[in-house]
Parts: C-alpha cells; structure tokens; sequence
C-alpha cells in the first residue's frame, strides 16, 4: 500500500499554533513552546515563519477568507428568520474555530497593525451584512423597522457577536465552552431581532428558540 505523504511542515505549524493559541490564549504561547509541541528545532520553524506576528498574520487570512465566504452568503437570495439564524450559527462556529483571536482582541490589535486595519474592515462587514439581512426581512414583510431602527440593530447584532465569547468565558471561565455556547450566542443575537419580528417570522423565531435553548 502507498503511504500517505507527510503533511507539509508549514501547514503542521499554522495546525499546531491555532490550537495552542485557542487553548492558552496567543501572548502566553512562544515560537519555542510551538516548535517544542512539533518535535522540531526553532530554526525549522523560523524557516517557515520569521515571527510569531507572521503565523497570527497567516491564520487571520485564513479565517478572513472563511468569514468572508459565510457574510457574502445570505445576501446573495431573500433570506427568512430561519436562514438569519442559520447564518449566524454557521459565522459562530468560524468565530469558534479561530477564536483566539476573539479571546485576545485588545492586545493582538494594539501591537499588530496588519490586524488592526483589516479587523475593523471585517466587522464593518459584518455589520452590513447585518444590515442587508434585517432590510430583506423588512422588504419582505417579516419585520417592523424602520431605516434608522435596522441601522442601530446591525450594531447590536455584531457587538454581540464579536464579544459572545468572552462573555461566555468571564462568566464561566472553568467551563469548557462547546455547541450549546454557540446555540446561546446565536439565540441572544436573535433575541434582538425579535421585538421586530413580525406574524409568521415571529412564530417561527419562538419555535426555533424552544429548539436551541434549553
């Protein structure tokens, strides 16, 4: 039988610093405790990447080219109440598989311009991606807004979203964080759109509701 070709060196380490970036949090991992994981030298990976900046650079596009395809999606039809929950559940779990970046937003932007200038793009994204929802929702009859109304509330969607979980971890930072945390996040999110839902958009948000939260 063949054997299966190594993975690349480059792609074992972007592997290895998301995952020890999601567990201990990107300032308290080094170039060393990566390599040291890896079983190889430092001078291996710096082969690959120059910095630790480098490899945070290289998995934020990974996850802006995620992101970008999961905003461009629901606009691209009329969608419901229950393709906007879906949407939101699906950005979530993208959020979740990169969520270092989330956990340590403040300082990763203070020292890292590149994150800066193009995390701030990504969230004004979101929020007319945010927009662009509520407005074919209002188009379509499902929801009373009006412009300055829909305007305020992509805000809120997309605050809540960016920082969900780090709400989730302060309030319990010995639980382990799984599905259900993302069910709740998607929830609260809804739970903003709701008050401007309206007739069958408003019965569908309370059946979906029943069915995430617990």
């Amino acid at each position: 039988m063949e054997r299966k070709p190594k993975r690349r060196t480059r792609s074992r380490i972007l592997e290895t610093s998301l995952r020890l970036f999601n567990d201990f949090g990107e300032p308290n991992v080094t170039t060393t405790l990566i390599a040291d994981e890896m079983n190889i030298s430092p001078g291996n990976l710096y082969y690959h990447f120059r910095s630790k900046d480098e490899i945070v650079d290289t998995l934020f596009g990974e996850f802006e080219r995620e992101v970008a395809g999961v905003l461009a999606a629901p606009t691209a039809r009329t969608a419901n109440v229950e393709d906007v929950w879906l949407f939101l559940h699906v950005l979530l779990e993208a959020m979740w598989r990169y969520r270092f970046l989330y956990r340590d937003l403040n300082d990763l932007l203070s020292r890292n311009r590149l994150l800066e200038v193009h995390f701030k793009r990504l969230l004004e994204q979101k929020t007319r991606t945010a927009a662009a929802l509520c407005d074919a929702l209002a188009a379509a009859g499902e929801m009373r807004a009006s412009r300055a109304e829909i305007a305020a509330l992509a805000v809120n969607m997309v605050v809540v979203l960016t920082y969900w979980l780090s709400f989730e971890y302060v309030r319990d930072p010995r639980h382990p964080q799984d599905d259900a945390t993302l069910a709740r996040g998607a929830y609260q999110v809804m739970a903003l759109v709701a008050p401007f839902l309206a007739g069958d958009s408003r019965s569908l948000f309370e059946r979906l509701a029943a069915a995430y939260v617990a």
